[in-house]
């Protein structure tokens, strides 16, 4: 449990926009090793009550021995936030005060060698599940996905110009052995991309590593199913935070943040609103807030790291805020 001692990313400015205060109902929906929520816990406590979910057992785990002096004002639940409005509701919960979500892997799941998550760890197993109860590793994919299937989602999810080549490399290799390690595939990778676009970019296997992530964790279908679930539990001027690691997840939390602020529908060339419209939410961070420099040199996995936020405001009868 010790290895989920790691640093919160954008915690200040996290807590900032939540406004966390003594008696909130909050639900951590993505809870880690508890970073976030231990400092949340300060600030709504002693009556506060503070729901957490994690795909990760190990996780789970030790975000309960982190936060067990809270006793019962505590909940955390073993669980995908995909369903988080049945795991709610079934604490009693109906709605909540606040919300985060802090989207990907963990670096503990990095850091362990054992996840399969670094292309750094080359002995170590192709598994990359979030939840490793379920059945699909990366290996499953690696080794039994069809060429196209292989080639979009290292396109798609990985945004990587070589996606073609390096899924017929992974096809052709494994016709003769199972590819099984991370070293396997990072050498495969490696062979797949000329050396000079190795040279730049960090890591040549980087974007497949992300690519194959995302697919065997359902990772950004989760995003989107996640923040609307989330949206609907929380009450009048509740705060929905979203912290996010890479443009695919960002793009999909920017694009539902919009869409809540949004009050008019109406086609962009007609001459006056009439479609009577008013906006769900108002956007507290336009643009999002990145990691200072101070952050980044202290946690270098920080720099990607982007926060947004909405607040929900509801409308009276007379159409009023």
């Amino acid at each position: 449990m010790a290895l989920y001692h790691h640093i919160p990313v954008l915690l200040k400015e996290t807590l900032d926009l939540l406004e966390c205060r003594r008696g909130d109902t909050v639900l951590d929906a993505t809870i880690g090793g508890a970073g976030h929520s231990a400092e949340i816990a300060k600030r709504i406590m002693p009556d506060g009550l503070l729901i957490g979910i994690d795909r990760d057992e190990e996780a789970v785990e030790a975000a309960r021995l982190r936060l067990r002096d809270y006793g019962e004002r505590v909940s955390v639940v073993h669980g995908d936030f995909r369903n988080l409005a049945t795991i709610v509701s079934e604490l009693g919960v109906h709605t909540v005060d606040k919300v985060l979500f802090d989207f990907g892997a963990s670096s503990v799941q990095f850091d362990d060698p054992e996840r399969g998550f670094s292309y750094w760890a080359d002995e170590a197993p192709l598994d990359m599940r979030m939840d490793r109860s379920q059945a699909l590793t990366a290996a499953d994919l690696v080794n039994d996905a069809p060429l196209e299937e292989l080639t979009s989602i290292i396109r798609r999810f990985g945004e990587e110009p070589f996606a073609g080549r390096i899924a017929e490399l992974i096809v052709a290799r494994r016709k003769s052995a199972p590819i099984s390690s991370v070293g396997d595939l990072v050498e495969i990778v490696k062979a797949a991309i000329p050396a000079r676009f190795r040279r730049t970019g960090g890591h040549p296997a980087r974007r497949t590593f992300q690519a194959l992530r995302i697919a065997v964790n359902r990772e950004l279908e989760a995003v989107e199913a996640g923040l609307e679930s989330a949206f609907d539990l929380l009450a009048e001027k509740g705060v929905l935070a979203a912290i996010t690691f890479h443009s695919l997840e960002d793009r999909i939390v920017k694009t539902k943040f919009r869409e809540w602020a949004r009050s008019c529908i109406c086609p962009r060339e007609a001459p006056v609103c009439t479609c009577g419209g008013k906006a769900r939410a108002e956007l507290l961070s336009r643009g999002g807030i990145v990691p200072s420099e101070q952050e980044i040199a202290a946690n270098p996995r920080a720099r990607s790291a982007r926060l947004r936020a909405v607040r929900k405001v509801l409308h009276t009868p007379g159409g009023e805020y």
